[in-house]
């Protein structure tokens, strides 16, 4: 019997309605550890060249990590993976909550889902037996209806990873939500999930994580709580959730404002966490055995906008996107916007980023108010906001439709120069971190497989002139030691991104919380990530070997969207990032160039191993012991 994971992978062919057990050995375990890494084993290999991602030869793989479920902060996590609707590329996304935890009680530590049900299903595993069964009765239906279904006729603690009515829609960037308020998001895979037929996997499970020293896991998990009210970030993220960035952002210029126009929304303390804390706060919620409860959950009872608890609560991502992205700092709109998302299955970062691009579109002349569905489609209209985002979620009439195509393919509708007003990667609408002061990310953002991410890599500040001994000496750990000047985009800076990009990758396969481990100011350290690993599993673990696995992934990534198509010409970003920002905030007039970014990918292609256009060689798969996708490069 391992330590950490069952031993075993679930494979579903939903064409043939068959269901079959894979027991790899422990060496594929420790060679990808599990998340996306794991699941990229399969796709290359199971999903044939040029598939479309609707149809039934995509792969859909939802895999937990070798830690997932142990009793420690940061472990229950979730990646989905599979060719996205909106690149064309790989899709990958991460959630946490309870869901991981369960699959791993229930049995099991992955899913393979492929083919088409003829009908709806949902996949049922309890305690370890598994089987599909009938969801036309929950097609239609909120995600909190769903839950509420499921619970009485699996169980009440059962815990169901779904698509929503978002998806049945159409929209193409719908998410996978679990409690009605985590959501796999960002690349499409609730809309991949709905072309299967595939409603929900529903998981219950009492089956307990073998530990390899318990002692150890024991004594590390007591320091977490102790060291939280000692480190500022995380302090600051236990209070206030992500929306604790919000005023902080504003201060630096970096909060985007009105479609990324500005970096300075001059009315954002009404949409702060701290408002928020104050005003509407009703708990905190947390993942699975974690101790820094980060989640938000509010409530609203008076007013034009109710908003209940169920959903839980606006994140920064979503305080930015349908805040200051669409110049609104109604707080109880935002939140309620939150929680429409939460309904339909949506993600809310290209949900409010396209609602904030068909703004400027409108109030610059490219589509008129008949073509904005009747609304008074100007920055700063909750109202508008409101009912543009309930007709895009219900695909309600041509404007509703083309919003829910996302901005980049609205753009291609309406044409008339609205490709300027674009922040999208890949397709992929940028979050709320901008890359024309925080310049690695631009990097990053260029080049990440999947599109605009900002948990691909860490942050500028963290390796900037002034950094802290405490952060500094965590990316000693991985071999970066020479902070650089502010708003740079040195080789040095550079390597910092591809480095920490690496660590991020290898956590997005362990599946492991960037909130509680990483490589500067989270509740653990790199040293702390082995030492956890190593008290769950028993293997004698390293810093380096843990970041190969990190390499391993990027590579899968690279080698797929190779021979999907996709290149260096899709590492680039929109035009919006060369204009100067405007606003009168610290970053007005700040614009990237293509020369830094250019020069940039460069540079970032030869530490990675790739070629001029971003290719794994042979050379570097071999060397990461991955050989065998070599096969799927293209010729």
């Amino acid at each position: 019997m391992p330590n950490g994971y069952n031993g075993k992978i679930l494979h579903v062919d939903l064409t043939k309605g068959s269901l079959t057990v894979e027991e790899p050995n422990d060496t594929f375990y420790r060679k990808y550890l599990g998340g996306s890494a794991m699941g990229m084993h399969y796709i290359l290999r199971d999903m044939p060249k040029g598939a479309d991602a609707l149809s039934p030869e995509n792969v859909l793989t939802l895999f937990t990590g070798v830690t997932t479920g142990a009793a420690i902060s940061g472990q229950s996590r979730l990646n989905a993976n599979a060719k996205s609707p909106i690149s064309g590329g790989i899709g990958d996304s991460q959630s946490g909550g309870f869901f991981p935890a369960e699959l791993k009680f229930a049995g099991f530590d992955g899913i393979v889902v492929k083919g088409k049900s003829e009908k709806p299903v949902y996949l049922a595993i309890i305690e370890g037996k598994y089987e599909l069964r009938d969801a036309a009765h929950l097609m239609g239906k909120l995600s909190g209806e769903v839950d509420d279904i499921i619970h009485k006729e699996v169980d009440p603690k059962a815990e169901i990873l779904q698509h929503g009515i978002g998806a049945e829609n159409g929209v193409l960037f719908s998410s996978l939500v679990s409690m009605s308020n985590r959501h796999n998001g960002r690349t499409g895979m609730g809309l991949v999930m709905a072309s299967k037929n595939l409603k929900a996997v529903v998981v219950r499970g009492t089956k307990k994580i073998q530990l390899a020293d318990q002692k150890a896991l024991v004594e590390l998990n007591r320091t977490g709580p102790k060291i939280l009210p000692e480190n500022g970030d995380m302090d600051g993220l236990a209070k206030f959730g992500t929306a604790v960035v919000v005023l902080f952002n504003n201060t630096l210029g970096t909060l985007p404002t009105r479609n990324y126009t500005e970096g300075q929304f001059e009315t954002c303390e009404p949409i702060s966490g701290e408002k928020m804390a104050e005003t509407i706060l009703k708990e905190r919620d947390t993942c699975y055995a974690c101790v820094v409860k980060c989640k938000r959950v509010v409530e609203i009872n008076d007013g034009p906008y109710k908003v209940s608890p169920r959903y839980g609560g606006p994140e920064y991502e979503t305080l930015g996107t349908f805040g200051s992205y669409c110049g609104i700092d109604d707080l109880a709109a935002v939140s309620l916007a939150n929680q429409i998302c939460n309904e339909y299955a949506v993600d809310t970062i290209a949900a409010g980023a396209t609602i904030a691009f068909a703004m400027e579109c409108y109030e610059k002349g490219v589509i008129t108010k008949e073509q904005a569905g009747g609304l008074e489609l100007k920055f700063g209209n909750a109202e508008a906001m409101l009912k543009a985002l309930e007709m895009m979620v219900k695909g309600e009439g041509e404007f509703g439709k083309t919003l829910g195509m996302g901005s980049e393919r609205a753009s291609k509708v309406w044409g008339k120069g609205s490709d300027e007003f674009l922040i999208t990667v890949k397709g992929a609408e940028s979050p709320a971190h901008m890359p024309q002061a925080k310049r690695s990310l631009a990097l990053i953002y260029a080049v990440n497989p999947f599109g605009a991410d900002h948990q691909s890599s860490e942050h500028d500040p963290y390796y900037e002139d002034g950094i802290g001994d405490f952060n500094l000496d965590r990316l000693k750990v991985i071999g970066l030691g020479s902070p650089q000047p502010a708003y740079s985009l040195t080789e040095e800076k550079v390597r910092f991104a591809y480095e920490t990009e690496v660590f991020y990758s290898m956590m997005d396969s362990a599946e492991l919380c960037q909130f509680v481990y990483g490589p500067t100011w989270t509740l653990y350290g790199p040293n702390e990530t082995v030492e956890m690993m190593k008290a769950v599993t028993g293997w004698d673990l390293t810093v380096e070997e843990l970041m190969t696995v990190g390499r391993r992934r990027l590579d899968l990534f690279r080698t797929f969207n190779a021979r999907e198509g996709l290149g260096r010409k899709d590492d680039k970003l929109p035009k919006k990032f060369f204009k100067a920002l405007g606003g009168t905030g610290p970053t007005a007039g700040f614009a990237l160039t293509h020369e830094e970014v250019d020069s940039a990918i460069d540079h970032y292609y030869k530490l990675s191993g790739y070629t001029s256009d971003g290719v794994p060689t042979r050379e570097t798969l071999k060397k990461h012991d991955i050989e065998w996708a070599a096969e799927y490069l293209p010729a």
